[in-house]
């Protein structure tokens, strides 16, 4: 499995890497549109960092900034951080806003598929 320099699970990402981190990624991939300003996306890094570790090897959890990445936010509709993605097989299957309870709902859209940037 892929780290960032800080030799953390969570692998930081952004728009140039996006479709070969995790559209193409064969595991589930679990994205989190977050910025470092945001209290929220401060508190569920420790409970992304935890989940990272638990499922090391069986699925990826990646970061995206989403100041710096305005492009992606607008893809995916992020209209408020943190957002969590889940993604199976490159496609969107599970959808979280604003650092609530640990759980993914449904994507609306079963048939969401690669989006293009």
């Amino acid at each position: 499995m892929k780290t960032n320099p800080d030799s953390r699970p969570i692998i930081e990402i952004g728009e140039a890497n996006f479709e070969s981190e995790v559209l193409r990624w064969k595991q589930p991939v679990l994205v989190a549109f977050s910025a470092a300003w945001s209290r929220p996306c401060q508190i569920l890094d420790s409970v992304l960092e935890e989940v990272a570790a638990t499922c090391a090897g069986r699925e990826k959890v990646v970061r995206i900034n989403a100041d710096n990445n305005p492009d992606l936010s607008l893809v995916w509709k992020i209209q408020s951080i943190p957002t969590l993605l889940c993604f199976v097989d490159g496609n969107l299957r599970a959808v979280s806003h604003g650092g609530g309870p640990k759980t993914l709902t449904p994507d609306a859209n079963k048939d969401n598929q690669h989006h293009n940037l």
